[in-house]
């Protein structure tokens, strides 16, 4: 289903007047603000801001308890900054508030881009031709980002490099034990088995952390993205992940996961997974990728912790999004696909 990013969604509005205050003491316009939530995502309560210039949106951490590291909109503005001459398409960022009076917690603003929004990666409503070109700029926009001297931008401190999966299995292991009250069978299993099988090599770049189909926006008209969102885990780390992350799209079936797996995608002009990963390699200039099915069993791991913690935050009472405790259901599906990859790596 096609989503307009300017639908909107039940959500806690910030107070008005106090924002208008932050408006003014910034030299932005104030005159007839409104605010109205913005539909996304289950992490960051994301609103759009309308005044008499125009529109802008502002991103905000939950209120509550916050798991370790998460919701690390401070990380979102910096990198997003750091991008604005980059060739990554980003919004345009405007503010940075750390101060939790004026809507609760810490939050930013910046430019609204107008789009298209899809959270179904078989992209409904478009021509064959159009989907086969916006997967190829998805592929562009990926390799563009992976290219990005994080030192020239200023990103050097963004993120520690070398042993990203090391640091990472130990990050979501963490997370997923904190989050969760009845541990799940293939879970265990690949927090025993990621850690002894990392691939050799290593490769820091700038990565964005949540690549996929649903925190990109499309031009209104022509099939380009021209803003990547939601940069919160976003770090210096291993481009593959990055990679392997947004391929778990072919091999997750729609009904669990925003996937295509078991569709007819050529008949929709999608890129096989393999086809996908060999333009990235064309462009990045890499000549074979070894251990694919352990970057894709990193990935449904890391996901199916994600989608704990989503739904262990619902359970508290504290998720941005509809439908964050039925999250906690794709947890044992997620883990069990990661494991059948870890398998068919091992059977190697």
């Amino acid at each position: 289903m096609q989503n307009d990013i300017h639908t909107p969604a039940a959500a806690g509005a910030p107070d008005t007047a106090r924002l208008a205050g932050f408006f003014r003491d910034r030299g932005l316009d104030a005159g007839g603000l409104r605010v109205r939530p913005l539909s996304g995502g289950q992490s960051n309560p994301t609103f759009v801001i309308d005044t008499g210039s125009g529109s802008l949106v502002l991103r905000k951490q939950p209120p509550g308890k916050l798991l370790p590291s998460a919701h690390a909109i401070d990380r979102e503005f910096r990198v997003m900054a750091a991008l604005a001459d980059s060739g990554v398409p980003v919004p345009r960022m405007l503010a940075f508030c750390e101060e939790p009076s004026v809507v609760g917690t810490p939050f930013f603003l910046m430019e609204y881009v107008k789009g298209r929004n899809f959270t179904d990666p078989t992209l409904p409503g478009l021509a064959k031709g159009e989907r086969q070109e916006v997967y190829a700029d998805i592929n562009r926009v990926l390799a563009t980002l992976h290219a990005v001297d994080y030192r020239a931008v200023g990103l050097d401190t963004f993120g520690r490099p070398g042993n990203y999966f090391a640091r990472q299995i130990d990050r979501w292991t963490r997370q997923y034990r904190e989050s969760t009250r009845e541990p799940v069978a293939a879970m265990e299993s690949l927090i025993e088995w990621l850690p002894a099988n990392i691939p050799d090599g290593d490769e820091t770049r700038l990565v964005h952390g949540d690549f996929r189909m649903d925190n990109l926006i499309l031009h209104p008209t022509e099939p380009r993205v021209t803003a990547v969102l939601d940069w919160e885990l976003s770090t210096l780390g291993h481009p593959l992940a990055d990679l392997s992350y947004y391929c778990m799209c072919w091999r997750v079936p729609p009904e669990l996961w925003r996937g295509v797996a078991g569709v007819d995608i050529l008949s929709l002009g999608i890129p096989p997974e393999h086809a996908f990963v060999e333009d990235y390699c064309r462009a990045r200039g890499i000549s074979d990728i070894r251990h694919w099915d352990f970057y894709l069993a990193y990935n449904l791991f890391r996901m199916a912790a994600i989608l704990q913690g989503v739904s262990a935050r619902a359970a508290g009472g504290n998720a941005a999004g509809p439908g964050a405790l039925e999250m906690g259901r794709k947890v044992r599906p997620l883990a069990e696909l990661g494991l059948r990859c870890a398998r068919r790596e091992g059977s190697r």
